[in-house]
C-alpha cells in the first residue's frame, strides 16, 4: 500500500510559478517511476511528466521547457516545478505511482491559472 498526498496547488496569474509536492507513505526509492497527471475541466486525466527511479524524465510536449519533475528519495517526495504557467495549465493535478503491481493515486490538488 502506498498513500500519496499532494500539496502546493493554488491560484496564480499567467506567467507565474508553483511547486507541487507529493509525499508518499513509504519509501519511494524502489518505485520504478512516479508521475504527475492533470485533469482539466471537462477533459480526461492526462500524463504531464514522469520520473524513473534513476532520475530519467519524460514530459509531454505542452509542458516541455516550463515544468520540471524531480524526486527526493530521502524525503519520499516527488516535486513538480511549474514555471511560465498558462491558463490552459488549469486543472486538478494528481500524483501517481505504480508499485507492487498496483496503481496508486493521490487525492489531487487544484491549480488555477488566471489570464
Amino acid at each position: 500500500q502506498v498513500q500519496l498526498v499532494e500539496s502546493g496547488g493554488g491560484l496564480v496569474q499567467a506567467g507565474g510559478s508553483l511547486r507541487l509536492s507529493c509525499t508518499a507513505s513509504r519509501s519511494i526509492s524502489s518505485i520504478n517511476f512516479m508521475a504527475w497527471h492533470r485533469q482539466a475541466p471537462g477533459k480526461q486525466r492526462q500524463l504531464v511528466a514522469r520520473i524513473g527511479s534513476g532520475g530519467s524524465t519524460y514530459y509531454v510536449d505542452a509542458v516541455k521547457g516550463r515544468f520540471t519533475i524531480s524526486r527526493d528519495n530521502a524525503k519520499n517526495t516527488v516535486y513538480l516545478q511549474m514555471n511560465s504557467l498558462k491558463p490552459e495549465d488549469t486543472g486538478v493535478y494528481y500524483c501517481y505511482c505504480y508499485a507492487d503491481l498496483n496503481n496508486y493515486w493521490g487525492q489531487g490538488t487544484q491549480v488555477t491559472v488566471s489570464s
